[in-house]
């Protein structure tokens, strides 16, 4: 049984409450003072609470799609499925279908009237890096219509480690395209829906690290050639953007910001503005400190030239960590580049405050593409 498995989650909660009522029943029995006694309470107290934080936890990794199997947990990652189609370009074979799922959408069954979401796995030609994606096709992607239309582009990043189907199970990125497209409130969007983890388990924080994975180099040049490549979606910068929460977040504005000729345009959910190092991320530097600056946005916009991009940044004044850093962003956002916000009363860093923040965020991240 997986990890997100109900039956999982079902099974750790009947065995919880059967080791409660057994504690209960058996408590008189071990009242007495003997060493045996005393173990059988002990041993009874630990499985039981034990048993519960496992129902806990399993219901948090369920609500909020941090690992998607037992070896995401563990830290190792399964070998990709078995490939059912492909599509090969000039220099070889570099996006693989991997399989389709239907919108959870009415007459998502339909792609003409709820859209598709097609797995498939990139392979980098210059990074070297091979990761699964997401790709969400809107409904106007196969309608007569828009036959020889070219649609716009948005690479969907999770936090870390998180998982690419929370995007689209959990956050909804395309039901709530459909319900905004019904509504005539932004433009079809192609979502290519990722986790930034694309050389697990090490978290690169989208970067090219020094004899390490060349993560932004993936993101910024091999991934929106073959997704072009393989879909009607526009190649220039105008068409592409990148919507994340938490280090995803991070990875967009840090993206568009060093790379606008790749992406015209960012939106960071509780986004932090430089990369941690921590034993999740190693040294992502190489000792370099004038490559950390690099990468430190506060930094970038006080002593480099401003790009010419959209950015858009959220925060909550109770409750996120990163308050007075996305102020302090919009405050030192210099022209070209043009800022906006969504800034909640209260609301913390989790799937609840990302998922009020989204359809305002995908609305306007629609209307700044152009295909």
């Amino acid at each position: 049984m997986g990890l997100t498995s109900k039956k999982v989650l079902l099974l750790a909660v009947l065995v919880a409450v059967a080791l409660f009522v057994l504690t209960i029943w058996l408590w008189p029995r071990l009242s007495k003072g003997n060493w045996r006694a005393v173990l059988g309470r002990i041993g009874l107290l630990l499985a039981t609470q034990l048993a519960v934080f496992a129902s806990i936890g399993l219901y948090a990794n369920n609500s909020f799609g941090f690992y998607a199997s037992w070896a995401d947990l563990f830290g190792q990652e399964q070998e990709p499925g078995v490939v059912t189609n492909y599509q090969t370009g000039p220099n070889g074979t570099k996006l693989q279908m991997l399989g389709t799922e239907r919108v959870s959408v009415k007459d998502g069954g339909r792609p003409s009237s709820g859209g598709r979401i097609d797995k498939v796995l990139v392979r980098g030609e210059h990074s070297s890096i091979a990761s699964p994606a997401y790709v969400y096709l809107p409904p106007q992607y196969f309608q007569k219509k828009y036959a020889k239309t070219k649609f716009p582009a948005a690479v969907v990043l999770t936090g870390y480690p998180g998982t690419a189907e929370a995007l689209y199970k959990k956050l909804h990125f395309p039901q709530t395209q459909h319900d905004l497209l019904k509504k005539n409130r932004m433009r079809p969007t192609v979502l290519v829906m990722m986790r930034p983890t694309v050389a697990p388990p090490r978290d690169t924080e989208c970067m090219d690290i020094p004899n390490g994975p060349q993560t932004e180099t993936f993101f910024t040049k091999d991934l929106r050639a073959d997704i072009a490549e393989h879909y009607r979606i526009g190649r220039e910068a105008k068409s592409w953007g990148v919507i994340g929460d938490s280090t995803g977040g991070y990875c967009a504005l840090k993206m568009t910001m060093r790379h606008p000729d790749a992406y015209s345009t960012a939106v960071a959910l509780s986004g932090a503005y430089k990369a941690p190092r921590d034993a999740t991320t190693g040294d992502l530097f190489g000792g370099n400190p004038q490559l950390q600056r690099e990468n430190n946005l506060l930094w970038r916009q006080r002593h480099l030239p401003a790009p010419p991009v959209n950015l858009l940044v959220t925060s909550s004044k109770q409750g996120e960590g990163n308050y007075h850093q996305t102020l302090r962003f919009i405050q030192q956002t210099k022209s070209p580049s043009r800022i906006s916000s969504i800034i909640l009363d209260s609301g913390g860093h989790n799937f609840n405050t990302w998922r009020r923040e989204i359809p305002a965020a995908l609305e306007w991240l629609g209307n700044h593409l152009k295909a």
